[in-house]
């Protein structure tokens, strides 16, 4: 059984997998062609990528020795499903491991962003720091504001609990639907059927929904002008969820106080638009990046090659 892992994984889970298979690891870490991809098809039986890597109907096409695309990661965007299918090609992916280590991202950039951090430290190590002085980089406090939600599963309730719990946010949210009677008793949770109403009444707007074309630029600038005048936008989902030109305009303008993102359309190139904006807050997709959290993905990917093998269920079947 030949497995293709396209890009390096935490050392104790490479272990497990050279243990078990016969593995090829990208030792350079560097990303691979859709070229490379393609050939994979034809000389692996599983294939292991990543959120960086295209899985089109063109990869899809090069080869018919793949049975499996063990993802590592809960995102499935990036992956043709409709191609794999086609071809019995069976994709799995590794949800539930992430939820708390994204959610804590969410909170460190609504902090970030709202008191003003990343601008102070760039001041601070650019020598240009006068002194404490009261009318210095003066942002939001965050208790009795709104946190609206657009996407309430795992990583969406895990956010606001931090929010609500931690700092004494209201917490409100747009869905498909609402959600369990024990979570909104929990954090006092109003449900938005529309999502501009949500946008309307929050003072930090944090994205968990999927990605893909159902959700393509959801945050355009008709959505950016709904939200409410100083507000910020937080992003930890998916980079193709926003316009980035409006909301590049938005923050020039003053409309938007501040934003933090972590994810963009097309990693690892972010924005231009942004680089030169003082209240952004940028982060290189950190959501999953502490080690306990990317080893229990890795162990969940390695799960699902495992099943496939044994020819048991898929643990996380798409």
């Amino acid at each position: 059984m030949r497995v293709l892992v396209t890009r390096r994984w935490p050392e104790a889970v490479e272990a497990a997998l050279a243990a078990r298979f016969d593995v090829t690891f990208n030792d350079g870490d560097k990303p691979l062609s859709q070229d490379d991809l393609a050939a994979a098809m034809g000389a692996y039986d599983v294939l292991c990528p990543t959120v960086s890597d295209r899985i089109d109907a063109g990869v899809i096409a090069g080869g018919d020795r793949v049975r499996l695309i063990a993802n590592y990661g809960v995102g499935f965007d990036h992956i043709d499903l409709a191609a794999a299918r086609a071809k019995g090609i069976a994709v799995t992916n590794t949800p539930g491991v992430l939820t708390d280590a994204t959610a804590d991202i969410a909170l460190t950039l609504i902090l970030m962003a709202t008191r003003r951090a990343g601008e102070g430290e760039r001041e601070l190590r650019a020598g240009q720091w006068s002194g404490w002085r009261p009318t210095h980089l003066v942002g939001q406090a965050l208790k009795g504001k709104v946190l609206g939600c657009v996407g309430f599963g795992r990583i969406g309730i895990a956010t606001a609990r931090r929010a609500h719990h931690g700092f004494g946010m209201k917490i409100a949210y747009y869905g498909r639907r609402p959600c369990e009677d024990a979570v909104a008793a929990e954090l006092g949770a109003t449900f938005h059927p529309d999502l501009n109403s949500l946008l309307a009444t929050s003072d930090v707007v944090s994205l968990h929904a999927p990605g893909g074309a159902g959700t393509a630029n959801m945050i355009d600038a008709g959505a950016i002008a709904a939200m409410k005048p100083g507000a910020y936008l937080i992003n930890t989902a998916r980079g193709t969820l926003v316009d980035h030109a409006a909301l590049a305009a938005a923050l020039r303008s003053g409309h938007l106080a501040g934003a933090g993102l972590d994810v963009y359309p097309a990693e690892p190139q972010v924005p231009a638009e942004l680089l030169g904006l003082e209240n952004v807050v940028l982060l290189p997709h950190l959501g999953s990046a502490n080690r306990e959290t990317r080893e229990a993905m890795g162990f969940c990917a390695l799960a699902n090659v495992e099943a496939f093998v044994e020819g048991a269920d898929l643990p996380n079947a798409v």
